[in-house]
């Protein structure tokens, strides 16, 4: 049994939890907790860092800039410090590349690092017992350690999409887009490869491919009939206005599923028009070069069935619409499959892994999955301790949450402040009641 009681502990230590991290900071709010995050050093999405792929927001909707543009801890700073401003200037495109923002978000959490236990996984998070200070979170990490706090901020991300069938599957040769670039390294001279899914990422995995194997057979293998362009009207895009986030939580529960349907195109199943411009092209070319079988889309396509053989992958493909179907052995399959959010059907299920054990104390719908509050926090009893779904909650607050930056500043703000409020009413109580045990200080 520990004898620290954290104000708030953070599970995950990616751009969500960071972004928290700087609110605290920029607040000069007065709390105590700490970071449990899974790796043994601060990453964002190190293998879809692929040459040439660029962000899809404003580079100012960074960790802090909409909620504070004087921030240090800014991408414009970022650019200032590191010596590169005048030559990001000059490179003229409207949005940085991945790499450069890794860099920035990396840059970033060297300030925070001696907040965090990097190589903690966490493998359960549970209301623990009374220990004279209120109802406490416990967590407990795959090294039989266990924290309690106060408080929880979850943000390790969203679970990987992997289509059923795939998951026994799942290795060397079937892999999603999150293990692309370890994966595909470790093979050796492919002749075929595919790539399942009409995303950004299938995009770019499909460019990737074509540099990377240039005598090898890449297939696209897309549900759609082609590859879609993003909805970037400007007036679909402000699905990422604070505003936005307000009328879609007031929404009713039908209306939120019709407006996510509605306007899924600004971020699913759906690519830029560069990289659009880019894979038509390959192809074309590809053409001309008399390769035409080395980059394919197979549209309108579904997968009946899918098996590890020999030396490879087999894929049962069927036409959507004309229902032929033809089996084709692949050395590797890429599932750019996306990510799964609360709810049911579609790419959504009930409850993240990590929350299972959270049902029996907040408010909880087995079709909808959580309740959560316009501040992040789930829905209990009075003396429930407070837990913060920190950018896993789209089905309530809309396209903001979509593991995107473009409301990340925002929601970490209001997660902060309400984190403060919640903790002076419990150290509040605690002190009435003659009960306070102290905290570790490990943020001032």
């Amino acid at each position: 049994m520990t004898d620290t009681i954290h104000d708030f502990l953070g599970v995950g230590f990616g751009p969500a939890n960071l972004a928290v991290a700087v609110a605290i900071d920029n607040r000069a709010l007065q709390l105590s907790g700490r970071y449990l995050e899974q790796r043994e050093t601060f990453a964002w999405q190190p293998d879809m860092l692929l040459r040439g792929s660029d962000i899809q927001h404003h580079p100012l909707r960074d960790l802090i800039t909409p909620v504070n543009p004087r921030s240090e801890y800014g991408f414009v700073n970022y650019l200032h410090q590191s010596g590169r401003f005048f030559e990001y200037l000059n490179v003229g495109s409207a949005f940085p590349l991945r790499l450069e923002f890794a860099n920035y978000v990396k840059w970033v959490s060297q300030q925070f690092s001696g907040n965090v236990h990097f190589g903690s996984e966490v493998v359960s998070i549970d209301v623990g017992n009374d220990l004279g200070n209120g109802k406490l979170v416990q967590i407990d990490c795959a090294d039989g350690s266990m924290q309690l706090a106060r408080n929880v901020v979850i943000g390790p991300g969203r679970a990987w999409n992997v289509p059923e069938m795939f998951e026994p599957l799942i290795g060397g040769r079937v892999f999603h887009l999150m293990e692309y670039l370890p994966k595909i390294k470790a093979l050796k001279a492919p002749e075929r490869i595919a790539v399942i899914g009409g995303s950004q990422s299938a995009v770019e995995i499909l460019l990737d491919l074509d540099t990377r194997f240039p005598d090898a057979i890449i297939d696209g293998i897309t549900r759609k009939f082609g590859f879609t362009l993003k909805d970037t009207s400007p007036f679909s895009g402000e699905v990422y206005f604070p505003d936005f986030t307000d009328y879609y939580y007031n929404a009713p529960v039908e209306s939120r599923l019709a407006l996510s349907a509605e306007l899924r195109g600004t971020n699913y199943a759906s690519a830029d028009r560069d990289v659009l411009d880019q894979l038509y092209m390959r192809r074309y070319e590809s053409g001309l070069e008399g390769f035409r079988d080395h980059l394919t889309i197979r549209r309108s396509k579904t997968i009946r069935n899918a098996c590890l053989v020999e030396g490879g992958v087999q894929l049962e493909i069927q036409d959507l619409h004309d229902n032929h179907r033809n089996v084709e052995t692949y050395d590797a399959v890429v599932l750019a499959t996306g990510f799964l959010d609360f709810g049911t059907g579609g790419q959504r299920r009930p409850n993240h892994p990590l929350l299972t054990e959270l049902e029996p104390h907040f408010e909880f719908d087995s079709r909808l999955g959580f309740d959560v509050a316009r501040d992040y926090a789930l829905i209990g009893d009075d003396d429930s301790p407070g837990v913060y779904l920190n950018g896993l909650c789209e089905h309530s607050h809309g396209f903001g949450d979509a593991g995107s930056f473009s409301l990340i500043s925002l929601r970490a703000d209001m997660i902060a402040r309400s984190l403060a409020e919640r903790l002076s009413r419990q150290r509040a109580t605690s002190t009435k009641s003659g009960r306070g045990r102290p905290a570790e200080t490990i943020l001032a």
